[in-house]
């Protein structure tokens, strides 16, 4: 029951628990098996055009938020241009400081490719222009890669980064980096000659 998956309750609920992030997984998409063709003829996305401007007219909720997911990987992979006004529409809706970074990557294995395809994304220029959409700038890219979600963890990225864990195998590579690049030569185990 497609209306049960709609994003729009998130309006009301946002504003009802101001305290409560919501992440919207997907970006509200609805689907991509038919979304060049209700583009083609509309120029929305489905699901996430609507709920766009349900929250501009909200201007006030701050709590929401845009989780890319597969969204991303299937319509940079196959929709391309759906995939640029996409993410103009959730930017400039939401705000830059707004959109999170998902892949998805339990279904489409290792995520380099996705990280890979967004790190070389880029709104074409007739559509920032014409749309008024916010370019992907570096500094643009590594909020939605991991700053925004650290704030809305309440992760200090500064401080996390360099951390290093305790366990035996923080510990193993922090032995390993002493060591340095050239190799111990050392032979652990059984040695057949």
């Amino acid at each position: 029951m497609p209306d049960y998956n709609h994003p729009k309750d998130l309006i009301k609920a946002a504003k009802d628990f101001p305290d409560i992030d919501f992440l919207v997984y997907h970006s509200g998409l609805k689907t991509t098996s038919t979304v060049d063709e209700v583009f083609a003829k509309t120029g929305e996305i489905p699901w996430t055009t609507e709920f766009c401007r349900m929250k501009q007219a909200q201007s006030g909720i701050k709590n929401i938020y845009m989780e890319l997911g597969s969204t991303f990987a299937q319509l940079v992979t196959t929709y391309p241009a759906v995939c640029a006004h996409l993410l103009g529409q959730i930017i400039d809706a939401f705000g830059v400081d707004h959109v999170l970074w998902g892949t998805d990557s339990i279904w489409y294995g290792t995520p380099q490719w996705q990280i890979e395809a967004f790190r070389r994304f880029q709104i074409p220029d007739q559509l920032i222009e014409r749309h008024r959409y916010q370019p992907l700038t570096r500094q643009v890219k590594e909020r939605i890669f991991g700053l925004n979600a650290a704030l809305v963890f309440g992760v200090d990225a500064k401080v996390q980064r360099n951390e290093l864990p305790q366990d035996v195998l923080g510990k193993l590579r922090m032995s390993y980096l002493e060591e340095g690049p050239e190799p111990s030569c050392k032979a652990y185990g059984w040695v057949v000659g």
